[in-house]
């Protein structure tokens, strides 16, 4: 079975990307097992709490995530134009230390999806992404991208997907990264 985990890049409740994680989850084709994780808990990275206490708790534990995971899907807001700074502390607390890059990033395959209520769905926070990954030594899943937007019309109030072109396209970005991952994991 193929373990995927997605990992909303937002702390927000009313989160379009969380929206978009847990839709992805309930698209989830058999025979993959899909786990969501949060953000919820990392505090910002200081060399000095590493220093004196290690890697927080919470940064430890979606740490064993990834690493229990044959591929992640990176679920990413844009802000500013550019990734959320919140999803890029926790990916540097879980670059700590440097030791368990390998373990944690190193050849692992990771994708991008974003949604957002503007107009280009998240383009240019994936785009900031690829140099991280790649400085981190994921293996970027290129072969599709999914950037959802005007995201405020495709979920209700509740913040369920209510679009079913952007459930199929999501249904689609899900199997292909699943399909890529099962073909690239150890046996």
């Amino acid at each position: 079975m193929t373990k995927l985990l997605g990992i909303s890049g937002s702390l927000r409740k009313a989160s379009f990307n969380t929206a978009l994680l847990n839709a992805a989850k309930s698209v989830t084709p058999e025979g993959v097992e899909f786990e969501t994780a949060t953000l919820h808990g990392i505090p910002l990275y200081d060399g000095d709490v590493e220093a004196e206490s290690g890697v927080p708790a919470a940064a430890n534990d979606l740490k064993q995530k990834i690493i229990a995971a044959d591929g992640v899907i990176l679920f990413t807001p844009e802000y500013n134009n550019s990734m959320p700074g919140v999803f890029k502390n926790a990916i540097d607390w879980l670059s700590r230390p440097p030791a368990d890059i390998r373990k944690v990033f190193g050849g692992r395959p990771f994708a991008l999806a974003g949604a957002s209520p503007g107009s280009f769905g998240t383009i240019l926070s994936q785009n900031a992404w690829l140099a991280v990954m790649r400085t981190l030594g994921a293996d970027l899943w290129s072969g599709k991208r999914l950037m959802v937007p005007k995201a405020d019309t495709l979920f209700d109030g509740d913040r369920q997907l209510i679009d079913e072109k952007t459930r199929e396209r999501l249904r689609g970005f899900v199997k292909a990264f699943a399909d890529y991952v099962a073909t690239v994991k150890e046996p």
